[in-house]
């Protein structure tokens, strides 16, 4: 694979309670436990970081495959939901749910759509046959 971008972020402190901070700069911020997982919250943590980078590739995705075959997607979201739970194995384990939402199409076409960016999506590709991710078109 040639490499086009690399990111290089730094993490800090506690692990899940600590600091990250990307090289350029502009990622600098705490990440904290969250409250339903025994921590104190109130600062992001990497599901939700994970969820962002998520929803925004795979959005750059759909509209990579809606260009392609000269279909409008105005209006388009992409709502990435990730859950952390026990895998059974003593270990962690994460399950993705995406919501795409493609105003003005009939359902058959935007989860043609929704499908074809699924294959398409670094993060999709990196995740497939490692962890569950669900794929739902919003009517």
């Amino acid at each position: 694979m040639q490499v086009l971008y690399t990111a290089d972020v730094t993490s800090t402190g506690d692990g899940r309670n600590g600091h990250v901070a990307s090289s350029d700069g502009i990622l600098d911020f705490n990440v904290a436990l969250p409250k339903e997982m025994g921590g104190a919250g109130g600062a992001t943590n990497p599901e939700q970081l994970f969820a962002a980078g998520y929803s925004a590739c795979y959005h750059s995705a759909l509209r990579g495959v809606a260009r392609r075959d000269q279909v409008s997607v105005e209006g388009s979201q992409v709502n990435a939901r990730v859950g952390i739970g026990p895998n059974g194995s003593g270990g962690y384990g994460l399950e993705v749910w995406l919501t795409v939402t493609l105003p003005g199409l009939e359902p058959g076409k935007a989860q043609e759509l929704a499908d074809a960016a699924h294959q398409v999506c670094p993060y999709s590709n990196a995740t497939r046959g490692n962890i569950e991710v669900h794929i739902e078109v919003a009517q």
